[in-house]
């Protein structure tokens, strides 16, 4: 990838010491307030993790069983914390193993450096034993990515590579580091990176475009706001929050904006998409004016893009171009970061109530209470749901958790169910829709958070995916809390099989193992509940334990997460059942 050329700036002479290649590594994520990484030692990153062995009292290492999961681990504390994600790892097969986490980071916008050990430079091309061209490999995954030959290199690519990561929309930064660069002797000194030219990370905001979007906004009799995780990124919680009460705005959610405001707030109605709630997906047809703040109009929102919102002024708040008429064509894009632009925008915007408007949405809502919701969280049928298991946790937890969702039926479930009450308390795999992320993300998310309870919340299939990461709560007594909601079933390919694919359950049936034997093979407390009257005190002593804990609950096999938006339908098509 081309290099990009640092911004010179004016400063006084750095003292300089002699050290190599590898301990400067280590006083650059000293030096960028890194206290904790997540990796997984080799050859070709040796040197590195010798000079980590030194630095004990002022860097924690937490190895991972997988090089994905130290990735997933880096990426929840990230999300959780603001901060940047550190994970490591060797060359070749190390290196690749980073891939999946780093590919869901770019497309979350979760702020990531991963740094590879990679052969000397003298073998680059050769073919030499474990030798990958992993910046090839990772160029489309990564925000920026750059291959150091040689030690002198080091601090200045590590200082962009944090501030790329960082700055503007978030996003992971890959440095691969030959062995010869890192046993190299150099004169070393560090300074932090504050620009690079040609990369301008925050566009100016445009006070034309802000009070157009104002005039729009104070003339729509039927606005509605949709939000994603650009307002936490941003955070702009307080700015939309502020927009919202002060317009009279209904505000809907993206999965990954859930948490920005709080769910019980009387002016949010809900999550768009496929499995969102029915009155915010129904509704964006009849709105006139659609303002998106920090989301990207993903196809899982939209449905068919040719139906989508026709009808409405569209109004674009967000801070990187490229998403601008990407999917949806706006009437008014606001570029800028979302708490400056919001900020600039409050003022202009009037009064108002809106109040036919919310009674819409209200009797849309009592239509979905009453057809999913009630059923859901107090069920008549002998089996037990999804919903009501995320239920009994809003209620033992306050709902002032941080739920960690993997990917899949029970995903949707938490997002349709779990309540909060503070922001950057929703964290899934969007984007990439990544089995296996929870249970290490809840881990990265717990030692980010640690005064708060985090709990995991797997399927029983994305759970194998990534269960040896057990290993880390077991070794560090990471007391992080892990509900498997265990259908056995791979439950959403399941549901599209037996509405669309004639009840074909093609290689969806899951013989699961003991997975209560497995915790405890991990001096994990775990308990499993296959009846409702168990539930309730499970989750209490869970929630109520300061360890590890570990709960398994048999819910229903064919409990189906709806509403639901078929694959190319419009939002308006949305099914009931």
């Amino acid at each position: 990838m081309e290099t990009l050329k640092a911004k010179k700036v004016e400063t006084k002479k750095q003292a300089t010491i002699k050290i190599s290649g590898a301990e400067a590594i280590i006083h650059c994520l000293v030096a960028e307030g890194v206290d904790l990484l997540y990796g997984y030692p080799g050859g070709a990153i040796m040197p590195v993790y010798d000079e980590l062995y030194k630095f004990q009292d002022k860097l924690t290492h937490i190895l991972a069983r997988h090089e994905q999961g130290a990735t997933h681990a880096a990426q929840g504390y990230a999300r959780v914390t603001g901060k940047v994600g550190v994970a490591m790892a060797t060359s070749g097969p190390g290196a690749t193993n980073l891939i999946t986490g780093i590919a869901d980071a770019q497309i979350d916008s979760t702020p990531m450096v991963c740094i590879t050990g990679q052969v000397h430079r003298h073998l680059l091309g050769s073919d030499a034993f474990q030798e990958t061209d992993i910046i090839g490999i990772s160029t489309p995954v990564t925000k920026w990515n750059y291959q150091i030959t040689q030690a002198s290199e080091i601090p200045e690519v590590l200082a962009k590579a944090f501030y790329i990561a960082k700055s503007g929309r978030p996003g992971p930064v890959l440095v691969d580091i030959t062995k010869n660069a890192q046993m190299d002797e150099f004169d070393f000194s560090y300074e932090k990176c504050t620009g690079v030219r040609s990369y301008k990370p925050v566009p100016e905001p445009n006070i034309e475009a802000i009070d157009a979007a104002a005039e729009i906004i104070n003339k729509a009799k039927k606005p509605l706001i949709v939000f994603g995780q650009g307002v936490i990124l941003g955070e702009a919680e307080e700015e939309l929050k502020s927009l919202v009460e002060k317009a009279g705005i209904p505000a809907a959610w993206t999965i990954l904006g859930l948490s920005a405001m709080d769910t019980d707030h009387p002016l949010n109605v809900g999550m768009v998409g496929m499995h969102g709630n029915y009155a915010p997906n129904v509704l964006t047809n009849e709105c006139d004016v659609l303002i998106a703040i920090g989301m990207r109009f993903d196809d899982r929102v939209t449905g068919r893009l040719s139906d989508y919102a026709k009808q409405a002024k569209i109004i674009h708040f967000d801070i990187d171009p490229a998403e601008i008429d990407k999917n949806v064509k706006t009437d008014v894009a606001v570029l800028g970061n979302s708490k400056e632009t919001l900020s600039l925008v409050l003022p202009k915007i009037k009064e108002n109530k809106h109040e036919t408007w919310h009674n819409l949405f209200k009797e849309k809502y009592q239509i979905e209470l009453d057809e999913i919701i009630t059923p859901q969280l107090n069920p008549t049928k002998e089996g037990l749901t999804m919903g009501e298991v995320l239920n009994q946790i809003n209620i033992a937890s306050e709902s002032k958790a941080v739920i960690v969702s993997d990917v899949g039926q029970h995903q949707m479930f938490a997002c349709r169910y779990a309540k909060f009450k503070q922001t950057k308390s929703n964290i899934t795999s969007g984007g990439l829709g990544t089995m296996g992320f929870a249970l290490p993300a809840a881990i990265g998310a717990k030692m980010g958070a640690m005064d708060r309870e985090v709990v995991a919340i797997i399927g029983d299939g994305g759970y194998q995916m990534t269960i040896q990461e057990l290993g880390i709560i077991f070794q560090h007594k990471i007391p992080v809390k892990i509900v498997v909601l265990n259908n056995e079933h791979l439950g959403m390919v399941r549901q599209w099989q037996e509405l669309f694919f004639d009840k074909r359950y093609a290689s969806t049936v899951m013989t699961n193992p003991d997975f209560v034997k497995i915790a405890e093979g991990y001096r994990i407390k775990a308990t499993r509940v296959s009846k409702r009257e168990d539930l309730k005190g499970a989750v209490e002593e869970m929630m109520a334990s300061k360890e590890p804990y570990f709960l398994e609950v048999r819910v229903e096999q064919e409990d189906n997460v709806f509403p639901m938006i078929p694959t190319g339908a419009s939002v308006s098509e949305i099914r009931l059942k």
